[in-house]
């Protein structure tokens, strides 16, 4: 990808211990990095956004020291951390808001630029949904398509061995070293050696129910489209599309039963405009039009002029009254939020990354603040 070289050692270390460090996470990390030029800048920066923001206690800031840990078991695990900046970081997840800063990656290297169609589905799939995953992702693969999932029992595991043999690339809940479920723990390795493994959580990290959304919507952004063979109503796998949908990806569904649970979510997804697909050929048709340049980065916001330019400290005071009084425990997407508050969204968007790191307001999927 042009404009993109590997990171120095020491700002990939600063990149590690920045998107470690308490109230960053992608997003935010991305517009520190664009406001202050590097990682190393913006962590010199950290204490006092967060003192701005209303915080008393000291923001805690991953260690140096705890980071070249990390990066040292990372390495004798035989995986490796790449930095969105950099050439061999997945093309198309680099086109999203929130992409990861960086990833850990485990097995052939070569397969994370590759195009990429995500199958997805239920884990307690039928033996006709985990055999038809099975096949289509062999097929797919065979094109030249690189298969995706998570690693799930069920139609994720299907997918995985049926496009073993073309290359398949599995995204982690945990982290790299995490197998989960246990009774993947073959395949898991299967991957290491044949696939590639990618995880966004540290090495160690064990999976628990917050991670799945964070690894689904990394399944979506590395993909063109998303598959969904199997899924009830209330699943994971309609995260996915959801997440597809917004990150502007194509969704697709195998229709079923409407006697069978496992197939009302899918079903929904084609009442709603998703692509039917009863082979390979049906999804292909609809991503040949994306498969030459791949997909743009988007520009994101840049922070290069200081809020105290606009108005004064006084003037910046009131506005941080605004921001917050419109905040709620209820999501409030940011365009939303630049739209009423009718302000500059340079000062807007710098108030908010200040009340994010003082731990004020959280940051939702979809690029939503809450208040804490």
């Amino acid at each position: 990808m042009s404009g993109r070289s590997a990171l120095p050692p020491a700002e990939r270390l600063a990149w590690l211990r920045l998107i470690r460090s308490e109230n960053v996470g992608p997003i935010t990390f991305h517009q520190l990095v664009a406001r202050f030029g590097s990682a190393t800048a913006a962590l010199e920066a950290l204490p006092e956004i967060a003192r701005s923001g209303g915080r008393a206690r000291p923001l805690t800031i991953c260690p140096a020291a705890a980071a070249e840990r990390e990066i040292e078991t990372v390495a004798r695990l035989g995986a490796r951390l790449v930095a969105r900046s950099e050439p061999d970081y997945p093309h198309a997840l680099a086109a999203i808001d929130d992409a990861p800063p960086l990833l850990t990656v485990k097995g052939r290297d070569e397969l994370a630029t590759q195009r990429a169609i995500a199958v997805v589905g239920a884990r307690n799939a039928s033996a006709n949904g985990r055999r038809f995953a099975r096949e289509i992702a062999a097929e797919l693969g065979a094109t030249g398509l690189l298969v995706v999932s998570g690693l799930a029992r069920g139609i994720d595991a299907a997918a995985h061995e049926g496009a073993l043999a073309s290359g398949t690339l599995a995204v982690l809940a945990g982290g790299i070293d995490a197998v989960y479920p246990e009774e993947n723990r073959r395949l898991h390795e299967a991957i290491a050696e044949r696939g590639l493994l990618v995880a966004e959580m540290p090495v160690g990290t064990v999976p628990q129910a917050r991670h799945f959304p964070r690894r689904n919507r990394i399944i979506s952004g590395i993909a063109l489209g998303v598959l969904v063979v199997e899924a009830a109503e209330r699943s994971g796998s309609l995260i996915t599309a959801r997440f597809a949908l917004e990150q502007g990806r194509e969704v697709f569904a195998v229709p079923g039963s409407p006697l069978d649970p496992r197939c009302k979510g899918t079903n929904r997804l084609l009442r709603d405009g998703a692509t039917l697909v009863e082979s390979a050929d049906d999804v292909l048709h609809e991503l040949t039009p994306q498969l030459g340049a791949p997909p743009a980065e988007r520009q994101r916001a840049a922070f290069a002029a200081a809020p105290a330019a606009e108005i004064g400290p006084k003037d910046l005071v009131e506005a941080r009254e605004i921001v917050l009084g419109l905040l709620s425990p209820t999501p409030l997407p940011v365009d939303e939020l630049l739209r009423q508050c009718q302000m500059s969204p340079a000062v807007i968007l710098t108030i908010v990354l200040e009340l994010e790191l003082a731990g004020r307001v959280a940051r939702q999927p979809g690029n939503a603040l809450t208040l804490i």
